[in-house]
């Protein structure tokens, strides 16, 4: 076994390959570009090499760079994580060149199964399904919009070393044909170093369903059951579950045979993930194989027992799989939310800065029998860099079944603080208690279906609210109890804490009587409905842990002006508690406006603006591109949203702009 590993990542994915190689009795050492230089994962392992400045093409996709890492530790192995250089055919045969293991699969299989347009081919040769599409390179956009028009629209562009929803684009029309592959093919060559872009057929409302691999060099292939990774946005994976609420058993053992046998035709080692588009009669499509170590893989761990980083490792050092595919069987479900530094409420636009609060749940063992992880690679006080991937943590539930898997997701959600940056806590949360995702009933289309205007937090139903007011009354007279104890006040002066309250909440008023004991206390509304609440928390503390008639609940509180900021399952909402003449003449207060911004073109996120498509005095028209900003390596493309006439342009190109900074004004 080797004594030493270099791990060619950063963030969470380092992390995780750590963890592993310390329970294993494996030094590790971490790489580090200088925006990295206090990260969490060059504080977890044993030693740790500058590599360079914070851009990934100037740090962590040089492979030159990381060799000189490799030479000046001695480490005898690579784990590349994901993404960077984890399907570079060059990387993995340099360090065979150099006499050093890779922790993944052989170079040949990477030059096979790493690029979209030869893993097709192969895939068709060896009698896979795949989806229709264009699989020769497309020298220009010309090209692209006669090929998008021969294959017929919607169409999927596509980085050919993509990955992660880089350089990738649907097209509905010429126009988009056009604009995306000149996008994709930029983003791609800013993060993968390859701008080869190939076009497919988009197929409507499918499931992206794919299966995990795990292959020796002994002769060895197993498939670990597939996981569901439907809930996308901007087709990168949101949400992912493992097993499949859709696939039966014999759709199941069709795709893990044909996804072995695609990995053995390659002569595959190691773990990798094929990828299918499944439909809603079952039929299941080849999309590409990842030959590399899966974001979502924890999911896949929960449900089987196997670390897989672990039997990577293994692999790499000439062992053979201790198991059999008859001995992988699925046991209970787990969910897994990914949170990225993306604020919901902003279209999910890239959020940079620092991590003011990060309080993530408890991993292990919950009170209800379930399991909760997760894989993280920042800390409190630490920054988000614009220079990467926005993720900040993959939280991660395991129960019995899938109802008691999502529960638990949503306790921990609810449990999870995160304060400094704008976050998508509040949709996942959301998504949670969404009907059709509860029902299983879900495609790749679903946040566009479910959440077309974007996100604006979510409705919580009157029975869920009603829990909510009957904790803010019993925490506010908690807080009011603790005002009347302050010292120093006058004598004779003595303040009582009353028993009738409103709880203002969602644009209704509910009159509530407080009964209070030594436990806990009794909410009485006016109609006569009770609830029992009992708590330990005291003003101040951000995270409220209570029980509402025996259920549990957890609210996210901040301090406002009589009453509470609440957040949870998705939604944020401002709780007024006040006495019955208080809150009448509150009713009569008026309600103060935003400020007007409709003839400004304001910075959606913090980034660099890339390109300014008008010039002042032009007349522009509805969806005509304004702009375009890149944030965390993708670039995002400002247009208008009615007719108008430019005014004045207030931002250049190479500017680095801040949220709502103006970038140019109308008439």
């Amino acid at each position: 076994m080797f004594k030493k590993i270099l791990i060619a990542n950063r963030g969470e994915i380092a992390c995780r390959v750590i963890k592993t190689a310390r329970k294993m009795g494996i030094k590790t050492v971490a790489v580090y570009s200088d925006a990295d230089r206090n990260a969490l994962h060059v504080k977890m392992a044993d030693e740790a090499v500058h590599i360079g400045p914070p851009p990934a093409n100037q740090s962590y996709i040089v492979i030159d760079k990381i060799m000189e890492a490799i030479r000046q530790t001695g480490a005898e192995a690579v784990h590349p994580g994901y993404g960077f250089l984890s399907e570079r055919m060059d990387f993995a045969a340099a360090l065979e060149a150099e006499g050093v293991a890779f922790i993944g699969p052989p170079s040949s299989a990477i030059e096979a199964m790493g690029d979209k347009i030869t893993s097709k081919k192969l895939a068709q040769e060896a009698g896979v399904s795949t989806v229709p599409g264009y699989m020769g390179l497309i020298a220009d956009a010309d090209e692209a919009v006669k090929i998008s028009d021969q294959i017929g629209y919607p169409v999927m562009i596509k980085a050919s070393a993509g990955g992660g929803g880089k350089g990738m684009r649907i097209a509905w029309n010429a126009g988009e044909a056009r604009e995306g592959f000149e996008s994709s093919k930029n983003e791609a060559a800013n993060s993968f170093g390859d701008d080869r872009i190939f076009i497919e057929k988009f197929v409507t409302q499918p499931r992206h369903i794919e299966i995990q691999v795990l292959a020796d060099s002994h002769g060895n292939t197993v498939y670990l059951h597939e996981r569901e990774c439907s809930i996308q946005r901007r087709n990168q994976k949101v949400i992912e579950e493992a097993p499949s609420p859709f696939l039966d058993e014999a759709t199941r053992k069709a795709m893990g045979e044909q996804a072995c046998a695609l990995a053995k035709a390659v002569g595959y080692t190691s773990a990798g993930t094929v990828e299918f588009i499944v439909d809603g009669s079952r039929n299941f499509y080849f999309l590409e194989m990842n030959t590399r170590l899966q974001v979502e893989h924890p999911v896949t761990e929960l449900i089987t027992g196997v670390d897989l980083v672990e039997q990577m490792i293994r692999v790499a050092a000439g062992e053979a799989l201790p198991f059999a595919q008859s001995d992988l069987k699925i046991n209970g479900w787990a969910m897994e939310s990914r949170l990225y530094a993306e604020d919901p409420y902003r279209n999910f636009l890239p959020s940079i800065g620092r991590l003011t609060r990060y309080r993530p749940p408890v991993e292990g063992k919950t009170a209800r029998g379930g399991v909760v992880r997760n894989d993280t690679g920042v800390f409190e006080g630490g920054e988000i860099s614009m220079y990467y991937d926005p993720m900040i943590a993959k939280l991660c539930t395991w129960g019995e079944t899938r109802e008691a898997a999502i529960e638990e997701m949503r306790l921990a959600l609810d449990t999870f603080e995160v304060e400094g940056i704008g976050h998508n806590l509040p949709f996942v949360g959301a998504v949670m208690d969404h009907p059709r995702f509860v029902s299983g009933d879900i495609t790749t289309a679903f946040i566009a279906e479910e959440y077309p205007e974007g996100f604006q937090g979510a409705v919580l139903p009157p029975s869920i609210l009603r829990r909510v007011a009957a904790a803010a009354a019993a925490m506010h007279r908690v807080a009011e109890i603790r005002r009347t104890r302050i010292s120093g006040t006058m004598d004779n002066h003595q303040r009582r804490v009353g028993d009738l309250w409103v709880v203002s909440l969602d644009g209704q008023d509910l009159a509530v009587n407080i009964a209070a004991d030594r436990d806990g206390s009794t909410v009485t509304f006016a109609e006569g409905t009770q609830h029992r609440v009992t708590s330990d928390w005291a003003p101040g503390q951000n995270l409220a842990r209570l029980s509402v008639d025996g259920q549990p609940l957890v609210l996210k509180v901040g301090k406002i002006p009589m009453g509470f900021r609440i957040r949870l399952r998705g939604a944020d909402l401002k709780v007024h508690v006040r006495t019955p003449r208080a809150a009448e003449l509150a009713r009569l207060m008026p309600e103060k406006l935003p400020p007007d911004t409709s003839k400004f073109l304001l910075c959606p996120m913090p980034g660099l603006v890339v390109k300014i498509s008008v010039e002042e005095g032009q007349e522009v028209q509805e969806g005509q591109a304004l702009a375009t900003v890149e944030a965390m390596k993708m670039e995002n493309i400002l247009k208008a949203e009615r007719k108008g006439v430019v005014k004045k342009i207030a931002a250049s190109p190479g500017a680095s702009l801040k949220v709502d900074e103006v970038i140019m004004e109308f008439e």
